[in-house]
């Protein structure tokens, strides 16, 4: 198994890490709008390196060659940045260890300072140490980790493949 691994092509794992990362920020972005589930800050720092897999995804896709390894190692260091953040949301929801100081709450643009004080006091506070939805008892915290984890392995171990030399045609 690790032997197939090794020898997969680059480029096509560029494009599956950005695939891969887009669809779980389309997953989270339906949760938000369409489940009505606002992110809590946690939430979002998980967001942020899957938008930059998709973006370095797609440049090592596109660019191939010798493009492709380095975007693959960026990749990865993406997916392992936002399980890191997953374990760690994971263990505050579960009470492990301390979370953020602060929560969070969504509002737009005011026309005065009593419109911006009625959104303050009337937007909703997302804790980042409450789990507002789980299946299987994993919370969307736990899903994050453990598929950017699984995804991350799987490229570490097609960049720790072992270089073959150029193969030299007689």
């Amino acid at each position: 198994m690790l032997d197939r691994l090794q020898t997969l092509p680059p480029v096509p794992l560029c494009f599956m890490a950005a695939a891969l990362s887009g669809a779980v920020l389309l997953g989270a972005i339906a949760f938000e709008h369409w489940g009505g589930l606002p992110p809590c800050p946690l939430c979002l720092w998980q967001r942020w390196p899957h938008l930059a897999v998709v973006a370095i995804g797609v440049i090592g896709a596109l660019g191939g060659g010798r493009l492709a390894m380095p975007c693959l190692a960026l990749c990865m260091a993406g997916l392992m940045t936002t399980a890191g953040l997953g374990v760690f949301h994971s263990g505050v929801e579960m009470g492990w260890w301390e979370g953020l100081s602060a929560c969070a709450g969504t509002t737009g643009p005011a026309a005065s300072v009593e419109a911006l004080k009625a959104q303050l006091l009337g937007a909703p506070m997302v804790r980042c140490d409450e789990v507002p939805w789980s299946f299987l008892s994993l919370s969307l915290a736990d899903y994050n980790w453990i598929v950017s984890g699984a995804a991350a392995a799987v490229l570490l171990i097609r960049l720790s493949a072992p270089r073959q030399a150029p193969r030299k045609e007689i």
